[in-house]
């Protein structure tokens, strides 16, 4: 099997830009790859090989269009592709499902030249309910949800990119499971046309890859910005908050080692360190956070509640109609405290440039029946903050150990900085 399947999307894309490879040839050593591993993880929902070799001919046959041309990377199968099902984690209900045309998302890579792999498994409608796909580093686990295909595809090395995105923990805690980079920008900083929506307020496209380099460059292609070199760092030594979260109880000790270490590690480096508590109110954000999802999946999943309500999971059905029973007095409540505390989301970091909390309670949960605990993402996702979770650590099962950089609304560059310089540095 060709070894190009271990380059990371930024190495590729420089080879094929230098004439060193070809597109055809990543693309065919990627489809080995997954030959190779998808029986054990079943990480893809839709998988052409003749479509995606066609696609990386086409790309060897014009000028590189961007850092990434011919890079494969795969799409969630939440987020439309023309040409390939997209059929939201529910086959039973949108089985065979042809959209018109791609997602935005989608678009932007092909302009760039990328070559669209294939789609990976999603939960069911992006929540809670496990698709077939498990964890790479060991099938007993789970890979986290609900972007778990494109987790464990970047982690087992079948593609070097893929677009997740999250509502509540969609993409961090996949990422972490996984043992993968992954980006979970400021809200509303790209356009989500055709990507399935479950409530606006949160939703969020995400980015995986098997380095800092590359979820840049991916987020600058989706975002519309100039290819640059990626900054190493913030021309000094960072100021990072320890922020441990109202919930570090329900952190693993493999995550509250792993957390500490990290710090330490920044400070090795010279990072100055300062232990960060979040305001009180934040302490129930999470309810917040449950209130407006649920009410939302009322609205953005009503025609699939009226029209295939067996077809629903029990947990899904049951998140619904905890949305349908709540009173105007609740939810306008949850709203409130939301748009209170996002407010203070700023003034909450201090003089810190980034904050250093848990990725996930600890390691992938054993079993496929549940993808994991969300705890250590809804706050921030509530906050529309930008977020990086980098693996860094190994648990007493052997599987991967995440922590997880927060950064100041808008201040995605800055952050991915400042994870750029660590993760370089580990």
């Amino acid at each position: 099997m060709s070894e190009l399947w271990q380059l990371t999307a930024s190495e590729a894309g420089r080879g094929i830009a230098a004439g060193e490879i070809t597109s055809e040839a990543l693309v065919r050593a990627c489809l080995e790859r997954i030959e190779d591993r998808d029986g054990d993880v079943e990480a893809w929902a839709h998988l052409d090989p003749d479509y995606a070799i066609a696609q990386a001919r086409a790309a060897d046959s014009v000028a590189p269009a961007g850092p990434l041309h011919g890079v494969p990377f795969a799409a969630k199968d939440v987020i439309d592709s023309g040409e390939l099902p997209t059929e939201y984690g529910a086959p039973a209900i949108h089985g065979g499902h042809r959209p018109e045309r791609d997602a935005a998302c989608v678009a932007a890579m092909r302009r760039a030249g990328a070559v669209l792999l294939g789609k990976t498994v999603s939960t069911e409608f992006a929540t809670f309910q496990p698709g077939k796909t498990r964890n790479p580093h060991d099938p007993g686990h789970t890979p986290g949800g609900s972007s778990s295909g494109s987790a464990a595809a970047v982690g087992a090395s079948m593609v070097p990119i893929a677009f997740g995105n999250q509502t509540a923990g969609s993409l961090i805690r996949p990422a972490a499971f996984c043992g993968v980079a992954g980006l979970k920008p400021t809200h509303g900083t790209v356009d989500l046309a055709g990507i399935l929506a479950l409530e606006p307020v949160f939703d969020t496209l995400g980015y995986m890859a098997r380095s800092v380099d590359d979820l840049g460059l991916f987020y600058d292609i989706v975002r519309g910005a100039e290819a640059a070199v990626p900054e190493d760092g913030l021309g000094r030594a960072p100021k990072i908050g320890l922020c441990r979260t109202h919930h570090w109880g329900r952190a693993e000790a493999e995550t509250r080692e792993a957390v500490e270490r990290a710090a330490a590690k920044f400070a090795d480096l010279g990072a100055e360190i300062a232990d960060l508590d979040l305001p009180d109110d934040f302490a129930t954000i999470p309810d917040s956070h449950r209130v407006i999802l649920n009410a939302g999946l009322t609205q953005s999943l009503a025609r699939q509640y009226a029209d295939h309500r067996d077809r629903l999971s029990e947990r899904l059905r049951g998140m619904i109609e905890e949305g349908l029973g709540y009173d105007e007095a609740t939810l306008e409540a949850a709203r409130t405290h939301a748009k209170a505390c996002r407010a203070e989301a700023d003034d909450a970091f201090g003089e810190c440039d980034a904050l250093l909390t848990p990725s996930a309670p600890g390691e992938a949960p054993e079993g496929l029946g549940m993808t994991g605990d969300p705890i250590f993402q809804t706050t921030w996702t509530l906050l529309h903050l930008p977020c990086v979770t980098l693996p860094f650590a190994t648990g007493p099962r052997g599987l991967p150990v995440g922590v997880q950089l927060i950064g100041r609304r808008g201040a995605d560059a800055a952050l991915l900085a400042v994870a750029r310089w660590f993760h370089g540095r580990m």
